[in-house]
This record gives structure tokens, C-alpha cells and sequence, in this order.
């Protein structure tokens, strides 16, 4: 575990009734409370891209500071509570199992702004925000179907965000090959770069074509580039895969921290629910490999398009689960509930729930 803080001067203090502990002529104390080492690749990664961008938007407004490897828990809540006792006006828990102890800490620090990533839980000083990632799965999804016949997905926890990039990436992969299979191996963690690695050779051991994974470290990527296997990877790891990276989701945090911490400074913060994709900038693909003909180029830039200008859905209908029950019949849309609350597998992925 590592924390960094980088002293600078001046700033507003916090609006809205959120007066936290900062005096007027005090910099805005902001804390990230990160589930993994930040390293060179990966979410905290991109998590960290977005702090080091608000320091070079708000310099001596501002206050960084982080802590790695909090996965949650015990851990989760010492380190937030920490933070808000510290005199810190806006907080970020990064991961979903940060949201149970953000939650408890911001009951009993009213005035003080707290944020979670990727959580439902939310109160008037906790917003939550999300990305809409399962909309550039379904992009490396396109990629992987046609650069192979199946996929192996190394996989953290089953919750609804997970099981969303996973369908998408499958939906996405049979929309350009219908013989198109997946299958995961859950490990419980986020970031276990051993056990990643065991579980992607596991899968390549089984035949298949193309690895993903919802860790954060690169050792799936280095997995397929040993085996001379291709990999759509979490954030863009090509250095770990010259051969085999064909592309990643890559998320763009900036520019909503860039927002909130304004939002902050300018006295009109206000708790919020944020689920923003490609239109918003907040979701991208990462350079393509070498590897990656123009046509399947073309026909996935296409389709990103389309994304971005709201006339395609990666989960309208018809979208069938596994065992044939109709989530969303032809020529409907999903909500958004039933996203944030999807439980199944669709068609292509093979095995079951644990």
C-alpha cells in the first residue's frame, strides 16, 4: 500500500452547505481511494490519468491525494474515514467494493462530498458515476469475432457490471460470427496478477482463440503474448502484447472529475447519478494491432459511430439469455434498470453462474 499527496496552495473552499473543512484561502483536499497498484495500464490506471489531469487543470486549487491496493472492506472504510478527518472536501472511492464503506463514512461526515465509481448507493453528499463500458466491450467483442471463434474471459466478481462486459463483448463478437463462444473463469479478484495468469492459461489450455478480462493487471495480456494468442485487453496494455493486443475498452475519466471538482470549487456540487459512454467521451477503443485488417477496422469504426450518434444499442432487441427467455423483445430498448440489474448470461456464453 502506497500514499501520495502532493502539498499545493490556494483555493475555494467547498459550496452547497458541503463546507468540509478547507478555509477560504485553503486548497481543496481531494482524496482516491484505489483498488490496485496504479502501475502503467489498466483501471486505477485510468482512474489515476483523471487525478493527474486535475492537477494540471486546477494546479494551487488543489489537493491530490491516493492510496493503492484497497480492495475494500475494513480497509476500504479506514482509509476514507482517514481522508474526511483529515480536512478532505471531495472523495473518490474507484471500485465497487468501495461503495459499502464510502457509504457508512459520508453518513457521518454530512459535509463533505463523496464519490463512487461503478456503485448504486447514493445519499445527498454520495454521487455515484459510472461509465457505459459494455458499449466498447461490444466493440473488442467485434474484434475478437473476427479475429477468432472463441474467447476465454478472465473474470472478477459476478456482479451486473462484470456480467454486462461480458455479454456485450459476446454480442458483439456474434454479431460478426454467429459460431462464436465464450468462457470465464471466475477468480474473485480484481487484481491477483498470479492467479490472473493461472486462469488465462487455464483458458488457453481449452482452445481458445482470444483472452479478455475484467483484472487489472497485465498478466492476461502477457498470458496470450507467451502463447502466441490474441487478447482484447482492460485499458490499453499493448507494451505487454506487442503480437497479441489487438485493441481494449479504454475509459476516460477526465473529464468528469474535471467537472465535479469545478463543481466543487464553484459552490453548486450536488449529488448525482452519471452514466455517460461514447457519446460523452468517456468510453473509447484503444489503437488497433498491426495484426487488425482495415476491413474489421472499418466495420467496427462504423459501428462506434453509430454508438455515438444513439442509433445502436449493444443490448436492443431481440436479447435472449442463455436459456431463451427474452430480456428485451425486437425492435425495444433496454432501461437502465435492468442493465444496472442484469443476472444472466446471454447465447454464446457457455457454463453457469457460480
Amino acid at each position: 500500500m502506497k500514499t501520495s499527496a502532493k502539498s499545493i496552495m490556494l483555493a475555494a473552499a467547498l459550496g452547497l452547505g458541503l463546507a468540509g473543512a478547507a478555509q477560504a484561502n485553503d486548497p481543496l483536499k481531494i482524496g482516491f481511494v484505489y483498488s490496485s497498484l496504479i502501475g502503467d495500464a489498466g483501471w486505477t490506471y485510468q482512474h489515476d490519468l483523471g487525478r493527474l489531469m486535475l492537477e494540471e487543470t486546477f494546479g494551487d486549487q488543489i489537493e491530490t491525494a491516493y492510496v493503492e491496493s484497497i480492495d475494500g472492506g475494513a480497509d476500504a472504510e479506514r482509509v476514507v474515514r482517514q481522508f474526511a478527518s483529515q480536512g478532505y472536501g471531495l472523495i473518490f472511492g474507484t471500485s465497487f467494493n468501495h461503495m459499502n464503506p464510502v457509504a457508512r463514512v459520508a453518513a457521518q461526515f454530512p459535509d463533505i462530498a463523496f464519490e463512487h465509481a461503478t456503485g448504486y448507493t447514493q445519499d445527498t453528499n454520495l454521487a455515484i458515476y459510472h461509465t457505459r463500458a459494455y458499449e466498447s466491450r461490444y466493440l473488442v467483442g467485434m474484434v475478437a469475432g473476427m479475429m477468432g471463434d472463441s474467447m476465454g474471459v478472465v473474470a472478477s466478481y459476478p456482479i451486473p457490471e462484470v456480467l454486462r462486459g461480458i455479454n456485450a463483448m459476446t454480442l458483439g463478437a456474434l454479431s460478426v460470427n454467429p459460431e462464436f463462444s465464450t468462457k470465464v473463469v471466475w477468480i474473485s479478484s480484481w487484481f491477483d496478477p498470479g492467479l490472473e495468469r493461472t486462469a488465462a492459461d487455464a483458458l488457453l489450455d481449452q482452445g481458445v482463440d482470444v483472452l479478455a478480462h475484467f483484472t487489472d493487471s497485465p498478466a492476461v495480456v502477457q498470458a496470450a503474448e507467451d502463447r502466441e494468442k490474441y487478447v482484447v485487453a482492460l485499458g490499453d496494455m499493448a507494451q505487454y502484447g506487442e503480437n497479441s493486443h489487438l485493441t481494449a475498452l479504454v475509459y476516460n475519466w477526465a473529464p468528469y472529475y474535471v467537472d465535479r471538482v469545478q463543481k466543487v470549487l464553484d459552490g453548486t456540487w450536488e449529488t448525482a447519478n452519471t452514466w455517460e459512454g461514447i457519446s460523452a467521451d468517456m468510453m473509447t477503443i484503444a489503437p488497433y494491432n498491426d495484426a487488425v485488417p482495415q476491413e474489421v477496422r472499418d466495420v467496427v469504426d462504423a459501428k462506434m459511430e453509430e454508438m455515438r450518434a444513439g442509433t445502436f444499442h449493444p443490448f436492443q432487441g431481440p436479447l435472449l439469455a442463455q436459456d431463451g427467455t427474452v430480456k428485451v423483445a425486437e425492435g425495444e430498448l433496454p432501461d437502465d434498470g435492468m442493465l444496472l440489474s442484469m443476472d444472466f448470461y446471454v447465447g454464446g456464453v457457455e457454463g453457469s453462474l457460480p
